[in-house]
């Protein structure tokens, strides 16, 4: 019977999976789709994302995995401190700062301000100045936050697949 700390870092591992692999297929997909849009249709569109994410589905993965990993580490916590410990530990900082921290800091406060940006009343000139306002911006973060998602993964599948014992 698996124990409590299997338990949850396997619950760690598909969490931080499921945000990497989103992240992963924006980069590779959703991205360059929306850079072959006109202005309105790239502003109408990350608009309408931006809205749609915001669901269940989406913040059990991106908001349990802050709270998985801290958990996995503690519960993976014992003398002499093991490899384990010391990989999820990191991949929890990275997951915190990485992911958590760049989106809080870095994409929401765009989404937020493209959020408000009102088409109907916009020209044409102002929703290409609001494209070129979000768009790199944006990306940037999502580049770091899909990096350090994809790093701390990697971390705990190695964790996964290491002893807790020194």
């Amino acid at each position: 019977m698996p124990t409590l700390p299997t338990i949850v870092i396997a619950c760690a591992a598909i969490t931080t999976a499921l945000i990497t692999g989103l992240f992963y297929a924006y980069s590779c997909s959703v991205n360059p789709g929306l850079n072959r849009l006109s202005d309105l249709e790239y502003v109408t569109a990350m608009q309408s994302i931006n809205r749609a994410i915001q669901n269940p589905l989406f913040f059990i993965s991106f908001l349990g995995t802050p709270i998985l990993l801290p958990v996995s580490t503690w519960l993976n916590y014992n003398q002499p401190v093991s490899a384990r410990f010391w990989l999820l530990l990191l991949a929890t900082i990275l997951y915190l700062i990485g992911v958590l921290g760049v989106t809080a800091l870095g994409n929401i406060p765009l989404n937020e301000a493209l959020n408000s940006f009102s088409i109907q009343t916009a020209s044409a000139e102002e929703i290409a100045v609001q494209r070129v306002r979000f768009e790199t911006p944006w990306n940037t973060w999502h580049t770091i936050r899909t990096l350090a998602s994809f790093v701390a993964l990697v971390l705990v599948v190695i964790a996964c697949l290491s002893s807790n014992t020194k």
